[in-house]
């Protein structure tokens, strides 16, 4: 995208690097450069504010899920499988049934049978009421 004005930077390259610029992942010099740029252009400014609001309504939404606390160990593992080679990123884990197709919705699982009346071989139970 350009708004077709001559800058000092290429919109382009702003909104490559926008996610950078909004989590402070890049140095000094370089946030003063994107800072000037939004400075002077208003399109890249409008994607930085629409970009800067997505992100605090996902961190206000979901930044909230506690998360099992050997989860992340797990996940490194399986990284680490995938890398090696040992599993390819498509295989599910040793029991771990796959995940529902999206397109379908989950129904809870079947009730337990209940238990099976006496057979018929078995005489039945009748209670006397101490008549005669």
């Amino acid at each position: 995208m350009s708004c077709g004005q001559p800058h000092e930077t290429d919109c382009a390259e702003i909104l490559d690097h926008l996610y950078e610029y909004l989590d402070s992942e890049m140095s000094e010099e370089e946030r003063a450069k994107f800072g000037r740029h939004m400075d002077e252009c208003s399109p890249c400014l409008e994607k930085y504010g629409l970009e800067q609001s997505v992100k605090k309504l996902v961190k206000r939404c979901c930044g909230h899920d506690d998360v099992p606390g050997d989860l992340r160990s797990k996940v490194m593992r399986r990284i680490e499988r995938i890398r090696a080679g040992e599993v390819s990123p498509s295989e599910t884990p040793a029991g771990t049934p796959p995940p529902p197709p999206a397109a379908f919705p989950t129904e809870p699982p079947l009730a337990a049978p209940e238990a099976s009346p006496a057979p018929a071989s078995a005489p039945a139970r009748t209670e006397t009421s101490g008549e005669g």
